[in-house]
């Protein structure tokens, strides 16, 4: 962290530097302090507020050139792993410092990075978005946002506005009936390649 002080006197509201003769008078909470000087001509009050700052450091300074140089903008990026490496060079933390905080392993966030993996738990994305301080829906696919915003809903309004039973909405995807019943009960998680076969195509 990289902390700037500055003491303003309320003495004439002029600026007064911060030395020796300074203490704390008391600490008012969110890094605000009022300070104390004693001297011959008697007793200056002023507050300091503390500011902070991330230093900037990811894990591999290349890797964070090729994600966020002439990328500006996370709409850019179409994977969640994609998004993922965006808010994390963005906000220069390590991919050990984010697994600590949504209790995961360094492993599997690395995995979260690489954009082989289809499926992220949204609970762990949730807290890995208040990590970024960024709305999860930022860090969603098109499949994520499916999965987030009701996949049974979505399932079983599709088939009733292709006005078709269940047998036959099965018969149309070349999937079995028991599957289509699973998805529109929410007892099992559509894999992402009938999702693009039912609903992207």
């Amino acid at each position: 962290m990289t902390a700037l002080f500055e003491v303003l006197a309320l003495e004439d509201g002029k600026c007064t530097p911060f030395d020796g003769k300074w203490r704390v008078f008391c600490d008012l909470g969110r890094h605000l302090f009022a300070m104390v000087c004693h001297s011959n001509s008697g007793v200056k009050f002023a507050p300091l507020y503390v500011y902070s700052f991330p230093f900037l450091r990811p894990h591999f300074l290349a890797d964070a050139e090729k994600v966020n140089i002439g990328n500006d903008s996370p709409e850019k990026f179409d994977t969640v792993a994609d998004k993922l490496r965006y808010y994390r060079h963005k906000k220069g933390l390590l991919q050990r410092e984010v697994a600590d905080y949504v209790g995961v392993e360094r492993t599997t966030y690395s995995a979260y990075e690489e954009c082989k993996r289809e499926y992220y738990p949204l609970d762990v994305l949730e807290r890995i978005a208040n990590h970024f301080e960024v709305d999860v829906v930022g860090l969603l696919d098109g499949y994520h946002t499916f999965l987030r915003n009701g996949q049974a809903r979505q399932v079983k309004a599709l088939r009733v506005q292709m006005n078709l039973t269940q047998a036959d909405f099965a018969t149309r995807f070349a999937v079995t009936k028991d599957q289509i019943k699973g998805w529109e009960q929410g007892r099992v998680r559509m894999a992402k390649k009938f999702w693009e076969i039912i609903f992207e195509e």
